[in-house]
């Protein structure tokens, strides 16, 4: 079965909504039952992403709820829970986060980042429109669509991840893994707090303390994982 044979089957019991984004590699769609009105994203990718499988019916307050994953002829469907919210990017266009409001959105992304990575999968694309906050307050890291596997392998092969929040080793230097993303959330954080990169102005006090020592660029001198940063938060 193709994706496009598999979404003509959905139809019959759900309702498209919207497209949600599409990046050339697959979209993020927007269906919801046609009965109950439940909500559903439903993501196409032309490549499978083992992140989806290995996460399929993991419960994580701070992750999505991934139903089911389904290996079509030509590619990978995932189906996932509807996350109702805003992302931060989206908070951030009327005006920056203060610490405390930084620290409790970031150390639910720790939280985020220790399931992930205790599976040894690297997320890869922490920014600010891929972390949501739900109507009810919940934190929830979104997007998994380029995270790896840690692999025996000495370097990334392929170029990923967004400019600006990109460690060194994204760029082929070497392999990326968990301290990939404490890099990433540290330009979250200093994103938030002065709506700029750190290389053009870095959060003053223990933030921009914690800032440098996220984006270091020897991994080895970075937090050693998710758990440290959040404490340090």
């Amino acid at each position: 079965m193709t994706r496009e044979e598999y979404i003509t089957e959905l139809l019959k019991a759900y309702a498209f909504v919207s497209v949600l984004s599409d990046n050339g590699d697959g979209k993020t769609l927007k269906f919801k039952n046609k009965i109950s009105g439940t909500p559903l994203v439903v993501r196409s990718f032309s490549k499978a992403c083992p992140a989806y499988e290995d996460l399929y019916a993991i419960h994580c307050e701070n992750l999505p709820l991934v139903y089911d994953v389904i290996e079509a002829d030509d590619g990978q469907i995932v189906l996932e829970e509807f996350i109702d919210g805003v992302t931060v990017a989206q908070v951030m266009e009327s005006g920056k986060y203060r610490y405390s409001g930084t620290r409790k959105v970031l150390r639910s992304v720790c939280h985020a980042l220790t399931v992930l990575h205790e599976r040894q999968i690297v997320h890869r694309d922490i920014k600010p429109e891929n972390v949501m906050i739900a109507d009810n307050g919940r934190v929830v890291l979104i997007d998994l669509h380029i995270a790896r596997k840690i692999t025996p392998n000495n370097k990334d092969t392929v170029v990923m991840g967004t400019v600006g929040y990109a460690s060194p080793e994204q760029l082929g230097v070497a392999q990326s893994d968990a301290r990939t993303d404490i890099y990433a959330v540290g330009v979250l954080l200093n994103v938030m707090m002065t709506g700029k990169h750190p290389s053009e102005k870095l959060a003053r006090g223990r933030a921009g303390r914690i800032v440098r020592t996220c984006t270091n660029i020897h991994p080895n001198d970075r937090y050693a994982s998710a758990q440290k940063l959040a404490q340090a938060l």
